[in-house]
């Protein structure tokens, strides 16, 4: 029971994760299966949907924005501010994330890259942002690969040349599909800012206590 305590967060987002992959296979495969039956084309099997761009194109399209926003997010909190917002450090104090990792260098329980210092020292200090932007790095690409791939299958079935990946690159297509996400993810993240600097919920550590003044800053 205490594993399920100290780690119920992760736990239940990971099940929440599974279910609704599962349910986005499941209705992508009738929708796509119903394209195809529009087109004179047979059905495909569970397992041949798993792997094509209709699929793999809406997954990763949208594994993008989600990392794209974690990761502007985590840069732009480092060094931009919102009075009153509990998504925000107070510009008017010092906060513990700002500390010189340096002077504990010597402490035993600090972890390995801050007792090595340097290099792996710096990277460290901002490795949760570095992978965040490497992981939207890799979904942008893998979006792009599998996109190209869903538009070749279209482009062959309205009987028309496939576009290569470069010129889908270039598309008005595959930005749209980009753009419709990015531009939700930072939305979200404002309305969020805004509504925690007037709004409470009690527990949450995204949240200011709840008898907080709305001018204090931070959770």
């Amino acid at each position: 029971m205490k594993v399920l305590r100290d780690n119920g967060l992760t736990i239940v987002l990971i099940v929440a994760t599974i279910v609704t992959l599962t349910g986005m296979l499941m209705t992508g495969i009738s929708v796509y299966n119903d394209e195809l039956v529009q087109h004179h084309q047979p059905a495909v099997s569970l397992t041949a949907y798993l792997t094509s761009g209709h699929f793999l194109s809406a997954l990763f399209e949208n594994w993008e924005s989600e990392f794209l926003q974690m990761s502007a997010y985590v840069a732009l909190t480092a060094f931009l501010f919102q009075r009153g917002s509990a998504e925000s450090r107070d510009p008017d104090a010092s906060a513990e994330q700002d500390e010189d990792p340096a002077s504990h260098r010597g402490d035993p329980d600090a972890p390995l890259p801050v007792r090595l210092g340097g290099l792996s020292a710096s990277l460290y200090a901002y490795s949760l942002g570095i992978a965040l932007f490497v992981l939207f790095l890799l979904s942008f690409a893998l979006h792009l690969q599998h996109s190209a791939a869903a538009e070749a299958v279209a482009a062959l079935s309205h009987g028309t040349p496939p576009p290569t990946i470069w010129q889908h690159a270039g598309s008005a297509e595959f930005w749209f599909e980009s753009f419709q996400n990015w531009q939700s993810e930072f939305l979200s993240t404002a309305v969020l800012v805004v509504l925690s600097i007037f709004l409470r919920f009690r527990g949450s550590p995204e949240s200011k206590p709840v008898a907080a003044p709305h001018s204090k800053t931070g959770g």
